[in-house]
């Protein structure tokens, strides 16, 4: 052991040996990431402590690991994706009481470990703010059955953070459900007969199972992709802190999406349709009608987007959705992985600014008739006096005033990795530029809450019309406004990195929020970059519309605003095949690129002269799509 190994290093190798001994494998790692990201291959990631290593922050962290560590010791995968319903919320229910299953076991051979877990699962629904649900809506009824489910195997009253959504929940559910839950104590040793009494609890919930598909769930999985909430986190057995599945099955289900790109954009291209009759292929609406505008019945088409009520949503300030304590420390997270990146995130933002400030300063206009003289061309004088003198004069470079508007998809999907490489970018970008005279804006969106929030309830209290359109309630995050300098908004970055914050993903509408922000400014030249990490998903607005409906309006507006706006737009996808979407589109496929492709991407755009770019220019950017483009294959 190093005498200069620090207590957090010591920490970390402590943990990995505990995983080892309780999982009864010797290949398995441990490394510390904000919120964690559950299994990853043989590394456990793990949610990063504080510096000095308060008590409990190293209790959850504890609990973290042991989750995985039972999980991979009395867990079957095989047996699990047997009778794992199809259906998307019977399994969700599914896996989260196996993953119970696993943890009640430990729990009840080893008092540490439950302890361990008991800290985990009050922090877990502390950050989430299940403590505070005053209605069900407010929480998931897996999670409802995962703490129901512990306390019926393990005897242990549920954590303080869970007794608000018990008694909310408790008193609804049908006899027979209390009944089976009793029954999981009598079978928990027993993988095969535990998963068949939950399998009949989830019949007596009335809850559709769907088909046993072990393709139809792996499918379900990819478009899920919400992280610590869902099944996936469950199957990674962090007690739902980590995130979906491995990057290998991250990356297969992309390459599977881009392979059937192609026979799905004419069903999308007449979807598209749908939404502007009577338009074509260039124009996509009649000058001074909408584009949901049906002129065969001169109204409104009752098929186009719209919300259901917006009077939920919100646009806030980032440092408003934290205390300033709790901003300082994610603050601090957020350096220290910087810290880590900073030399290659560095070199790039250096590149970017040298090209800008080449732009910016002054040049010399050479063989005038007068000015100052060239000394270069004495030499040509000496040698044959024929040669009149030459001059050169200075002058300014044009450079148009610029501001640049980063919106960051805030969805549960890019927990971990993607999202601090997202933040950390952010935080680059904007020093860079504002060195350089370049206004920045960075922005976020999400929903307030999963699956649903007031929207949803208003929804069911009119009777559930059909169609309703949208049911959730936006939040749109200000991080920093362009106005604002770095220092005063630094703290507000690392709000990304705060567990609860990432929830579910409306695309279209975000951008066109972002878009409207930056009509709004008096800037020359208008720059919009959206970085996300795949298609827009709330299963609460798809659950009772048409399943292309939120992906039909993200393909109106990025053809509004490529076609109709003076803003320049660009998309990054991480993992994500973006370039189907955007005409200026780069696709990586891990989250660690993130950082160049961002930096080339914005130097290439000022490398240009904007939409006035030349011929040549504009056949080099179809080159760099098609380039992206066969990265992602």
């Amino acid at each position: 052991m190093s005498e200069t190994e620090s207590p957090i290093e010591l920490f970390r190798r402590a943990t990995g040996a505990a995983i080892r001994a309780i999982a009864g494998r010797d290949d398995i790692t441990a490394s510390f990431t904000p919120s964690g990201q559950g299994l990853v291959g043989t590394e456990a990631r793990l949610s990063l402590p504080a510096r000095d290593l308060p008590p409990e922050d190293a209790a959850t962290v504890r609990g973290e690991a042991d989750a995985i560590a039972l999980r991979l010791r009395y867990h079957d995968d095989k047996i699990h994706r047997t009778r794992r319903p199809g259906a998307e919320l019977a399994r969700q229910v599914f896996d989260t009481v196996e993953q119970t299953r696993c943890e009640a076991l430990g729990m009840r051979r080893m008092t540490g470990v439950a302890a361990n877990l008991d800290a985990a699962l009050e922090e877990r629904y502390r950050n989430r703010g299940y403590a505070r649900a005053a209605t069900q809506e407010d929480v998931p009824l897996s999670e409802v059955l995962r703490v129901l489910a512990r306390q019926a195997i393990t005897g242990l009253e549920p954590p303080p953070a869970a007794r608000a959504m018990i008694e909310l929940w408790r008193p609804s559910l049908d006899p027979r459900v209390l009944q089976d839950l009793a029954e999981l104590r009598a079978r928990v040793d027993d993988q095969r007969d535990f998963a068949e009494t939950v399998r009949r609890m989830l019949g007596h919930l009335d809850l559709d199972l769907g088909p046993d598909d072990d393709s139809a769930n792996q499918e379900d999985n990819e478009n899920q992709g919400e992280g610590g909430e869902d099944d996936s986190s469950q199957a990674r057995g962090e007690g739902g802190e980590q995130d979906a599945a491995d990057a290998q099955a991250a990356l297969e289900g992309q390459l599977g999406e881009a392979s059937a790109a192609d026979g799905a954009e004419d069903q999308l291209a007449d979807a598209d349709g749908e939404m502007m009759p009577g338009a074509g292929d260039d124009e996509p609406g009649r000058p001074g009608r909408p584009p949901n505008f049906d002129e065969r019945r001169n109204a409104v088409n009752p098929e186009a987007y719209r919300a259901f009520t917006a009077e939920f949503d919100e646009t806030v300030e980032a440092a408003d959705l934290c205390d300033a304590d709790e901003l300082t420390r994610l603050r601090q997270m957020l350096d220290q992985q910087l810290a880590a990146l900073q030399g290659v995130i560095s070199r790039l933002a250096n590149r970017l600014q040298r090209r800008l400030l080449a732009k910016q300063t002054r040049a010399w206009e050479f063989n005038l008739e007068e000015g100052m003289l060239d000394s270069a061309g004495l030499a040509r004088i000496v040698a044959n006096p024929r040669y009149s003198l030459s001059f050169k004069q200075e002058k300014e470079m044009e450079f148009r005033d610029t501001v640049v508007s980063l919106l960051i998809d805030n969805s549960g999907s890019m927990r971990g990795r993607p999202i601090t490489v997202a933040a950390m970018c952010a935080d680059i970008l904007a020093r860079t530029l504002e060195r350089c005279g370049v206004k920045v804006e960075i922005l976020g969106f999400t929903t307030r809450m999963w699956k649903g929030g007031q929207s949803r309830e208003r929804w069911i209290a009119a009777g559930k019309p059909p169609n309703p359109g949208r049911l959730n309630d936006l939040r749109h995050i200000i991080y920093k406004p362009a106005d604002a300098p770095w220092r005063r908004a630094r703290k507000s970055l690392g709000l990304m990195l705060r567990e609860g914050i990432l929830k579910e993903n409306i695309d279209g509408e975000a951008l066109l929020w972002a878009h409207s922000r930056l009509l709004g400014r008096s800037e020359q030249r208008r720059i919009l970059m959206i970085i996300s990490d795949g298609a827009p998903v709330d299963d609460s607005t798809l659950s009772v519309n048409p399943g292309n409906y939120l992906e039909r309006h993200l393909r109106e507006a990025i053809h509004t605003i490529e076609t109709r706006s003076p803003v320049e737009l660009i998309a990054i996808g991480i993992g994500h095949d973006v370039t189907r979407y955007y005409r200026r589109a780069v696709t990586v496929v891990d989250a660690e690129q993130l950082g160049g492709a961002v930096i080339d991407q914005l130097a290439e755009l000022f490398d240009e002269d904007g939409p006035e770019a030349s011929p040549r220019q504009r056949r080099g950017r179809g080159r760099t799509r098609g380039r992206a483009a066969g990265a992602t294959r």
